[in-house]
């Protein structure tokens, strides 16, 4: 078929569409949540590890300290510190049943600073969770609340801002609100994959094809129609948006298939919780991402995607193919300004290149939606209900060859960790060694891959240790003896810190877990932030003041192994010596200053 004809063909039957326009919110409700334009280095929906991004991240100049205010009249009736995560941060209800959230803070407004320090020390804990009564801090629209930061899981300075509703706690697209956001640029698309749904979309690596993008949209760049010997098909693009004036790659807001002229599926990400976020690892394709590719998003819904983020409108996405005939698709990409593009190619089914999908008959596999358990003499994994998102082949060896002097089981691996997990999958492990006595509670069980690590505590159940983790890869159970190391401040019987600003300290374990740590400062608990998770830290103020104070602090990492320490140090005002006049190298003049007289250079 002639190239301008098959042209013909598809744009003739992509022209039935659907609105797509998304919910109507209020529009100039909220103001710019700081006092310099608005310049987005992130938009809701973004693809994130684990997560879709659920809101805007606003950026602040590459500096620290703008003011932040009030989106709009309302009270703070949340404020929150936690480390790799929103840092410090506050949430704000509205009298119109929807809430707004201001993360990755450094000091809040000067009354609420101080109540949330002495909530701080009422509790002894530097992270906290505070509900605030209606009544105790009203703000009107545009009330400054605090100062900009780079606090929590933050990589450079910047506002994170969210609209939620305040009952169901569902995020909102912040770009639906009318804020002041110039963006007339379309969403561009990169390549677009196709995939055998004969089989898991874990047990293939999917086809790709370039796109190339026309006055009447994009299309396939080097043919005009694919064809295939799969009967049921499905595809993902890789896509990405930019806001007017900007290069910083956005991720967009929906994405719509239509097969014929007929729309099958979308996905649209807007009014999104936290509690199925993790669903964007359903709306992807992880495999891929996770060995270094790029981020591919499914046009078509997986078996054990239970999350929001798809409508399905004439079936799930997958496309069955029961004649050779040739077959129209598009797909329609938007924003959340209403820019939008289209894909538009053709699909035609040819039996000559059918590849026979081969299943081992003895091979054991994880069902989506059903409760699975892989089954050794020694190892058990179970894979509850609503575990994966598609079906995995399960893969199992042990290695028994290497076991370190603390261990007491040998290696397992179940599956690589290229296939995401949604809800915990349980591992219990039967020791291969005697537990020595008084050693019960320090059994923990480690999981790796590649540079990838995280531990559980161990809990005994008839001869078998048990563990809930988040990940595929290699299982082994250990006991823990070994306390972990905490850093000095100084030497001596009175360390002099009286030049410092602050203590820091970074206790290391051989698990990479500090469980709690603690300071007290001559008897009392002092405040120390644990921001970025690996190092502790007071600046000093009013309540270490000037003279010789007592510091004690103690470590404990994950099985209770624990290390304690003491200092005395002094502080005295300190002036530092000032500092040395530079001398250009190279110079041999030098000015001699006779009292009462003019400077003269010196003979030599």
């Amino acid at each position: 078929m002639h190239f301008r004809l098959i042209l013909f063909f598809l744009c003739w039957h992509a022209v039935p569409a659907i609105s797509q326009n998304g919910p109507v919110y209020p529009q100039d409700y909220f103001r710019n949540p700081l006092g310099i334009p608005m310049d987005l280095s992130a938009n809701f929906g973004e693809l994130r590890p684990n997560h879709w991004h659920m809101g805007l991240d606003i950026r602040t100049r590459a500096k620290e300290n703008q003011p932040v205010y009030a989106a709009a009249r309302g009270y703070i009736a949340k404020v929150g510190i936690r480390p790799q995560s929103f840092g410090r941060y506050i949430i704000i209800n509205h009298p119109n049943g929807l809430s707004t959230l201001y993360g990755h803070l450094n000091e809040f407004y000067p009354e609420l600073e101080a109540w949330v320090t002495a909530r701080q020390y009422e509790q002894e804990s530097w992270a906290v969770e505070l509900d605030i009564p209606k009544e105790k801090f009203p703000l009107s629209k545009g009330s400054f609340i605090a100062y900009s930061g780079n606090t929590g899981g933050s990589q450079g300075p910047h506002l994170h801002f969210e609209i939620f509703d305040t009952k169901t706690s569902r995020r909102l697209n912040p770009l639906l609100f009318g804020f002041p956001v110039t963006d007339h640029t379309p969403p561009s698309l990169v390549k677009l994959a196709l995939y055998d749904r004969n089989r898991s979309v874990y047990d293939q690596s999917p086809l790709f094809y370039s796109l190339k993008n026309t006055d009447s949209g994009y299309i396939t760049a080097k043919i005009p129609v694919i064809e295939t010997g799969c009967s049921r098909t499905s595809f993902a693009i890789q896509a990405y948006d930019r806001v007017s004036g900007s290069n910083n790659p956005n991720g967009i807001y929906s994405a719509t298939l239509y097969f014929d002229g007929v729309p099958q599926v979308s996905f649209v990400l807007d009014s999104l919780d936290y509690e199925e976020t993790v669903y964007m690892n359903a709306q992807v394709d992880y495999k891929f991402r996770y060995n270094g590719g790029g981020w591919l998003q499914h046009l078509s819904v997986l078996p054990g995607d239970a999350g929001r983020a798809y409508q399905r409108m004439n079936g799930d996405g997958i496309i069955t193919l029961s004649d050779t005939s040739l077959h129209a698709l598009r797909v329609e990409v938007r924003d959340a300004s209403g820019n939008s593009v289209q894909l538009n190619f053709g699909l035609k089914y040819n039996d000559s290149l059918v590849r026979p999908v081969y299943r081992q008959p003895d091979a054991f596999y994880f069902i989506p939606n059903q409760e699975t358990v892989l089954t050794k003499p020694d190892f058990q994994l179970d894979v509850a209900t609503g575990s994966l998102y598609d079906t995995v082949k399960a893969y199992y060896s042990r290695n028994n060859s290497v076991v370190p002097a603390n261990a007491v089981s040998a290696a397992h691996q179940v599956n690589d960790a290229d296939m995401p997990v949604h809800a915990p999958i349980t591992v219990r492990i039967k020791p291969f060694r005697t537990v020595p006595a008084g050693m019960e509670n320090k059994l923990l069980i480690q999981r790796t891959y590649r540079s990838g690590r995280s531990v559980q505590k161990a809990r005994q159940e008839n001869g078998w240790l048990k563990a809930e983790f988040d990940d595929f890869g290699y299982f082994q159970a250990f006991f823990d003896t070994v306390p972990p190391e905490l850093n000095n401040i100084g030497r001596g019987d009175t360390v002099n810190l009286s030049p410092a600003g602050r203590i820091v300290f970074s206790p290391a374990d051989n698990f990479g877990i500090i469980r709690n740590f603690r300071a007290e400062l001559n008897g009392q608990w002092l405040r120390f932030t644990n921001d970025k998770s690996r190092d502790w830290v007071y600046t000093f103020d009013d309540r270490c003041p000037y003279g010789v104070h007592e510091l004690k602090v103690t470590v404990e990492d994950l099985v209770g192994n624990t290390t304690r320490k003491t200092w005395w140090f002094k502080r005295e005002p300190y002036t530092p010596p000032p500092k040395k006049k530079a001398v250009k190298k190279g110079s041999t003049k030098k000015k001699v200053t006779v009292k009462g007289k003019v400077p003269v250079k010196k003979k030599r």
